[in-house]
């Protein structure tokens, strides 16, 4: 009887240590997927980010210009989000993270054989004004292809965009 009642213990406990590692285990697994989703921003914060961008233009351009251009300003750069701009007019960039692209035209940008800076120039002069528009472009995330989507709108003479992983 006492070695039924030890057998029947240790079947229980055995069946407890399943159940608590994989519990242990599902819980890593939604942790780990969720810190990696997080490292990214969405097409919705995306938007809001623009949108923000867009007001902040139409209260006053140069101090958004200022703003786009901090790197720090938490507003308009969250993780692999940032807002870029150019002159609808000259193609120049006047808002870009990267060191010394402000100034250089958006024409001539490009990633390898795409030439996405005249796509986004060519996207940005059929829009109008106040309108949201959209274009692809493939771009690597960690280190495998990847698709992002650059949702663009102008003010006045701004073209500014923020590009998400679809």
């Amino acid at each position: 009887m006492a070695s039924r009642i030890s057998l029947a213990l240790a079947l229980v406990a055995s069946a407890m240590n399943t159940l608590v590692a994989s519990a242990l285990a599902t819980s890593l697994t939604f942790s780990v997927a969720l810190a990696i989703t997080q490292q990214f921003g969405t097409a919705e914060e995306a938007r809001a980010m623009l949108d923000r961008a867009a007001g902040a233009l139409k209260t006053n351009e140069a101090k958004a210009l200022r703003d786009f251009n901090d790197t720090n300003n938490k507003l308009f750069h969250d993780r692999d989000l940032y807002i870029s701009c150019f002159n609808t007019s000259d193609g120049k960039f006047t808002a870009f993270p990267g060191p010394g692209m402000v100034g250089i035209d958006v024409r001539t940008f490009r990633l390898g054989d795409d030439p996405i800076g005249q796509r986004a120039f060519d996207v940005v002069q059929a829009t109008v004004e106040g309108t949201v528009s959209t274009m692809d472009y493939s771009f690597p995330k960690a280190g495998k292809p990847a698709v992002k989507q650059s949702i663009q709108t102008r003010v006045g003479n701004q073209a500014c965009g923020v590009s998400f992983y679809k």
